[in-house]
């Protein structure tokens, strides 16, 4: 069980996850922070779950997690400074976040596909949904949803992208609450850097894209497209160089032919 003790200690933080809601069981700690406006506003509210029973990914696939074994936890954006990010800028914060931190503490080499996965050795390791509500054309409040295999060492072999965890690539089992406030106290570190210059979590994420450059095959809505990944743009989309020239992308599966 989640050990709020060792979390606190390890927490350095102004707001994120100072308000924090644990939870035994719930169907998804997004739904949780979306559904409860009235009561649940504060900005940089942290909501932790040991097991979610409708936990979800991109395009509402089922995201699997074992009890008490991983991390499945939601970020209440509510600031409205922040909310000024463009939320792609966000989203591939929360990427970053985790990267950096399981780096920082383990010493495990990542890298990030578009839009939102973590990756060591070319397996998942943690994924992103972001979401979000708005109030006539202003968008006021974003949840980020991370999930992250950390202690689990056997995963259903019919994903796309190979599962691994963080236990089976350190070779040893982790602390949870330990990585929690890493990636917390990370990623409020990122959110202030693109408050004032999202140009540098752009340069950090391709940093750690190994996909740019490679031929990608992108599949939405059923439809394939094929091309070059030649950038993102300023906004976090992809750009595809094809032979009819640079597109942007907004969102889809990635994979390298």
């Amino acid at each position: 069980m989640f050990e709020y003790e060792k979390f606190d200690i390890k927490l350095d933080t102004d707001y994120i996850g100072r308000n924090f809601y644990y939870l035994e069981e719930t169907d998804s700690t997004n739904l949780f922070l979306m559904q409860n406006t009235k009561t649940l506003n504060n900005n940089g509210t942290v909501v932790l779950a040991e097991n979610q029973t409708k936990g979800r990914g991109r395009k509402d696939r089922s995201w699997s997690s074992a009890k008490g074994l991983n991390l499945t936890f939601s970020i209440l954006i509510s600031d409205s400074e922040i909310l000024k990010i463009y939320p792609g800028i966000i989203n591939l914060a929360c990427s970053l976040s985790v990267a950096v931190s399981i780096e920082n503490i383990f010493q495990l080499n990542t890298n990030l596909k578009w839009p939102n996965d973590v990756l060591i050795n070319n397996k998942k390791v943690a994924g992103i949904l972001l979401e979000s509500s708005s109030k006539g054309k202003n968008i006021n409040r974003i949840v980020a949803g991370i999930g992250i295999n950390v202690n689990q060492v056997t995963f259903p072999a019919d994903f796309k992208i190979p599962a691994t965890s963080v236990k089976n690539e350190f070779k040893s089992n982790v602390e949870i609450e330990s990585l929690l406030a890493e990636i917390l106290n990370t990623f409020e570190e990122l959110l202030e850097s693109a408050s004032k210059n999202p140009g540098y979590i752009l340069k950090e994420w391709r940093l750690k894209c190994n996909m740019i450059g490679d031929k990608i095959t992108i599949s939405e809505n059923d439809k394939l497209k094929s091309g070059i990944f030649d950038d993102i743009d300023e906004n976090g989309f992809l750009i595809l160089k094809t032979k009819n020239g640079l597109e942007k992308i907004i969102s889809g599966d990635v994979s390298i032919v």
